[in-house]
């Protein structure tokens, strides 16, 4: 699915385009709906990791929270789940914390909607998520700059991918109409790759993300280092920050690979998720991490729960949990 920069607008302008009316009605939950026990947890796409840990968080809630039912939907990433909190089709979210801010303070990519989500509340960062731009080795392609002109899979219309994956490529002089752009899921972009449609796919993972070490069992994958200076330039001008995935983190890569990342967060609707709920949520999210199979949920600690927040209004719930917890004064 090979679109522009209208349907990425469009994409995300369908997603957000009832923000300001989610936070205008009444209801029991201030300025919204009705809070309600029967929520639907947006995720990601199944080739992620959010599908697979929502799923393993709406377990943990089901089984520790009484009277609660989650449900965890497949769905296009990020702005997708924001949009649909925000009309009241989703109550709880994965997100970057990239994206949220900028879905609170109406910037970067919801600049252009002239309109903010009011009713997203942080529960909180969960682990670190790095861009990954994935090729093949017999692509021969040993730096970022060997994709202009290539075939480029920069993410679904309703993901944050496609911010970072413009600010990579733009920093080796890679703009729009240097590149074939494809939004497709990260699933799709990968069987696209392997089939010799697309030249590379930039993706944001969890560290370190099981797909790509089950596609390494049928392709002799590769992951492009980002240079130094460029990952500097990218955190002075956005909320990425500098990382490394180290060597021998994937079994295709014995070296340190350099890139950016940010923080996969968990938000909540403010009105329809009550401050009994939330806060239930939030004490279960960290007390049961360590049930979660996946490899980040070794990195899923509430030390660490209000990192990257910046803008994002705490969920009341959350926000009574961290003072419990010694987080907030």
């Amino acid at each position: 699915m090979k679109l522009g920069r209208f349907g990425r607008i469009a994409a995300i302008a369908s997603a957000a385009a009832l923000a300001l009316s989610a936070c205008s009605s009444g209801g029991e939950g201030s300025g919204g709906a009705a809070f309600t026990d029967e929520l639907t947890f947006a995720t990601g796409g199944t080739g992620g990791v959010y599908y697979p840990l929502g799923n393993e968080y709406a377990n943990i809630f089901n089984d520790n929270i009484e009277g609660l039912t989650v449900n965890a939907v497949e769905s296009d990433g990020s702005v997708d789940n924001l949009g649909r909190i925000a009309k009241g089709e989703a109550q709880l979210g994965f997100t970057q914390n990239n994206t949220a801010i900028e879905a609170v303070s109406g910037t970067g990519q919801f600049e252009e909607l002239g309109a903010t989500m009011e009713n997203i509340g942080w529960i909180g960062k969960l682990y670190p998520e790095a861009a990954q731009v994935i090729t093949l080795e017999a692509s021969g392609f040993e730096s970022v700059a060997d994709l202009k002109g290539k075939r480029i899979a920069v993410g679904a219309p309703g993901s944050g991918t496609r911010a970072v994956a413009e600010a990579i490529l733009g920093a080796y002089d890679i703009n729009e109409g240097d590149y074939e752009a494809y939004e497709e899921g990260f699933s799709d972009a990968r069987t696209l790759m392997q089939d010799g449609n697309i030249d590379a796919s930039i993706e944001i993972l969890g560290v370190p993300a099981a797909a790509l070490s089950e596609l390494s069992a049928n392709a002799d994958v590769k992951v492009l280092p980002l240079d130094q200076a460029v990952a500097d330039e990218i955190a002075e001008t956005t909320d990425f920050e500098p990382y490394t995935i180290a060597g021998g983190t994937y079994e295709f890569a014995e070296e340190d690979i350099l890139t950016v990342s940010v923080f996969a967060s968990v938000v909540a609707s403010t009105t329809q998720v009550s401050p009994e709920r939330g806060y239930e949520i939030t004490k279960a999210l960290y007390e049961n991490a360590d049930q979660i199979s996946l490899a980040q949920g070794k990195l899923i600690t509430v030390d660490e729960a209000l990192l990257g927040q910046g803008d994002v209004p705490l969920h009341p719930g959350a926000e009574q949990y961290f003072q419990e917890q010694g987080l907030l004064e």
